[in-house]
């Protein structure tokens, strides 16, 4: 079920090839940096590096998102992530991360 805050089509999830590398901008609310992960292939395994802005979340999901495409589509994926809403519940926040990842799904649906 979606919150009055939150709609679903807010969320955003831009591609951009970079080479044989991919970015993934996903945002939404007041759209803004609040991490950056990248997954990389490091022989038979995908490791990440992420930096995040202080006092935000996203790269508790950003980590996560960057991990499953880089291994989906095996290549370095960078994951720059910024969504943000007022007063956001713990169930608001669980809403914006299905919603997440059900784009994500998509994209990568999209892509095989």
């Amino acid at each position: 079920m979606t919150s009055n805050k939150i709609n679903p089509e807010d969320i955003e999830l831009t591609a951009m090839p970079v080479g044989r590398d991919l970015l993934l901008v996903i945002s939404g609310g007041v759209r803004h940096i609040g991490a950056a992960s990248t997954a990389y292939l490091n022989g038979e395994r995908v490791e990440v590096q992420t930096s995040a802005v202080p006092n935000h979340k996203e790269h508790s999901i950003s980590e996560d998102i960057a991990i499953r495409v880089a291994e989906a589509l095996n290549r370095t994926v960078t994951v720059v992530m910024g969504i943000h809403y007022d007063d956001l519940t713990k169930e608001g926040i669980k809403e914006v991360v299905e919603i997440v990842n059900n784009k994500v799904i998509q994209y990568l649906a999209q892509q095989m």
